[in-house]
């Protein structure tokens, strides 16, 4: 078994640390990141990884820079690692860092690379409606996610998959890859090859997409929105001047929406003319419809402003959205 020292921060990092634990291999030291104030009372909290390293007695480093820190790299230095494992880390690693370990850093990449360099693949692979994405385990270099590849694996996305579901999926799937990929470069098979095919970019997600452009996306792209952004930050939209965040949605079309609602049909011929973001039909027992670009919006989960999340008939019991309402 091979000496490791280990670095990485969310639940995805926190898995692959333990199965690495549990097949037996030498945990040198956990690397991650510094403890952060959050919430109203803004009290410290760490990472998820810290937290399994505390449980197991880990040494633990939480340095705030590591380009240019001597102790922190003379401590790793003095560990005399085999191999350092990086998963989600968050940080671009120098080059006296990569230097140190005897077979390399290795790094968990939760997209099949070249596609999706960057923080957040699983983000994007949802928000851009792809139907699979992948795993790579990958030897680091100097540069963001452009190592040579040791192994991939396919991984399908669900129609209605959100991030957080896909993320708890790749992190078994990829930790189990993380190991089989350890007992390789210790085996001295471990493959190495060129990334090829066209490079795509996953940036770190900003607050303002979040809001919902009712006259600019269709129906599946505002569900892709709304799957990519949970349980991260949600997409939102207002109502009377409030905001409401959709944290679940299907897409149906107009002739979907007439079959449904027979109701409607003597207004079909009007439906085309109609803003987007304007509601169509809101009833308890059958849902919340709203028009967009192309095709019909259905909520099934809404949250309003300083309130839980809750089925949408559950809302609409206790809140009345006018047909006609137009969303902004």
């Amino acid at each position: 078994m091979l000496n490791i020292v280990f670095m990485g921060t969310p639940d995805l990092a926190k898995r692959s640390l333990q199965k690495l634990h549990e097949a037996g291999n030498h945990i040198l030291a956990v690397v991650t990141t510094p403890d952060k104030q959050k919430g109203r009372g803004m009290k410290y909290s760490m990472s998820p990884v810290k937290e399994y390293a505390l449980e197991q007695n880990f040494t633990i480093y939480q340095p705030e820079k590591i380009r240019k820190n001597e102790e922190f790299l003379e401590k790793i230095q003095s560990l005399q690692p085999d191999v350092i494992c990086v998963v989600a880390y968050g940080k671009i690693l120098p080059k006296s860092l990569l230097n140190i370990p005897t077979y390399g850093c290795v790094n968990l990449h939760p997209s099949l690379l070249p596609k999706y360099r960057g923080p957040a693949p699983i983000q994007w692979a949802i928000l851009n409606g792809d139907t699979n994405t992948g795993i790579t385990t990958m030897y680091m270099d100097e540069g963001m996610d452009t190592g040579d590849i040791i192994l991939q694996q396919e991984i399908p996305i669900g129609e209605n998959e959100t991030t957080g579901e896909l993320w708890q999926r790749v992190s078994e799937i990829g930790s189990d890859m993380l190991v089989e990929t350890i007992k390789q470069i210790e085996a001295k098979t471990a493959p190495r090859k060129k990334q090829e095919g066209e490079t795509v970019l996953a940036p770190m997600l900003e607050k303002e997409m979040a809001k919902i452009e009712w006259e600019n996306k269709t129906a599946k792209e505002i569900k892709n929105l709304i799957r990519g952004l949970n349980p991260i930050m949600g997409a939102y939209t207002y109502w009377n001047g409030k905001k409401v965040k959709f944290w679940e949605a299907d897409t149906i079309t107009e002739e979907e929406l007439i079959v449904q609602f027979p109701e409607l049909q003597e207004y079909s011929y009007k439906l085309k003319n109609i803003m987007p973001g304007t509601v169509l039909f809101s009833e308890e027992k059958k849902g919340l419809y709203i028009k967009t670009k192309q095709d019909i919006l259905k909520i099934t989960q809404i949250q309003a402003e300083n309130a839980k999340r809750m089925p949408i008939s559950d809302f609409l019991r206790g809140n009345q959205i006018e047909t006609g309402t137009v969303l902004e």
